[in-house]
């Protein structure tokens, strides 16, 4: 872990759409861990998922995290724009750094172009699956030559997947304490690039972080599974990695994660359509993580003086009707 340099994480909004009341929370504890340990925030846009990727609203979440008072060192619009030690800061100008990685995981045979479809994944499943996340049986580990033979032969451009190794990851995450996965019973092998130019997540956050000199990741923890298959690609690129912690979820009464489905929980929505202060807002992020009474107006600087992760529940914040009702939503 990264003990020799001065604190820093990450503020790594995806412009996929607007800032809802769970980023929001998980920002808010970021710009605190930070600003307790007197360290340093990097704001990094990550906009790799090209598909669902909204440039418009990059600029919106600038603007929500400067209305509820977050502020950040390094980055666009940062405290201090000068330093630009660690860009570019948006992904999409940084595939110099993952094009560079890919080829050292290629030259070391970590990687292999494979053609599958969801749907042939599906297929291949031997037991039912919980959510998004699907077991890959490595089909096409051994099953081509070179991602030229691949195309031959499936017509298509092969994504490629890393082999991810034998035997229990372990780590300690700084909330949740020691995490144990077997990545090839969990998982299998993943996805590391869309295609020889075009590097995934789980790349491309290793490869930022680590360039940035990321101290500690900070999330929330439906992200935990992707921690062990970082660690893997760290130790692959003979890289050190950060710390991590992660937090629970803030979700809807039906148990998922906080999303459309639930009502408008935009801050921009709170920001531009109530009367709700930037303060309630704050206070009551605050209170999800008891660190407010229901109802407190509070700004930053006053929450950093309560700020205590001990305090923290282990479990997620459900949103509720009263929650809705407070914050102006309805």
């Amino acid at each position: 872990m990264k003990k020799d340099i001065p604190y820093r994480t990450r503020l790594a909004p995806s412009p996929t759409g607007a800032l809802h009341l769970g980023n929001a929370r998980t920002f808010l504890f970021s710009w605190l861990r930070a600003r307790s340990l007197c360290g340093e925030i990097i704001m990094r846009i990550e906009d790799l998922d090209h598909p669902k990727v909204k440039p418009e609203k990059i600029g919106e979440i600038y603007t929500d995290l400067k209305w509820l008072g977050l502020d950040w060192d390094e980055g666009p619009q940062s405290l201090n724009p000068e330093i630009t030690t660690y860009g570019p800061y948006i992904q999409s100008e940084r595939q110099n750094f993952y094009s560079e990685a890919f080829e050292q995981l290629r030259q070391q045979g970590d990687i292999y172009p494979c053609t599958c479809t969801r749907a042939d994944i599906q297929a291949a499943q031997s037991a039912p699956h919980a959510g998004d996340e699907l077991f890959y049986p490595n089909l096409c580990r051994d099953k081509y030559t070179d991602p030229e033979h691949a195309e031959r032969e499936s017509g298509k451009v092969p994504a490629w997947r890393f082999h991810a190794p034998q035997g229990e990851s372990v780590f300690t995450d700084n909330f949740c304490g020691t995490q144990i996965e077997d990545l090839q019973l969990f998982s299998g092998d993943f996805v590391i690039a869309r295609n020889e130019k075009s590097a995934a997540y789980q790349l491309a956050v290793v490869v930022d972080d680590n360039a940035m000199d990321i101290t500690e990741v900070i999330r929330a923890d439906d992200l935990l599974p992707s921690t062990h298959r970082q660690i893997a690609l760290y130790e692959a690129l003979g890289m050190r990695p950060p710390e991590f912690l992660h937090l629970p979820l803030v979700i809807g009464e039906d148990g998922r994660r906080l999303a459309k489905r639930h009502g408008d929980t935009r801050i921009s929505q709170i920001r531009n359509e109530t009367k709700t202060s930037a303060q309630k807002v704050i206070g009551w992020l605050a209170y999800t993580m008891k660190f407010a009474e229901f109802g407190e107006e509070l700004s930053m600087q006053e929450l950093l003086l309560r700020f205590d992760l001990k305090k923290i529940p282990h479990k997620a914040y459900v949103v509720r009707e009263k929650d809705l009702q407070l914050l102006g939503l309805i």
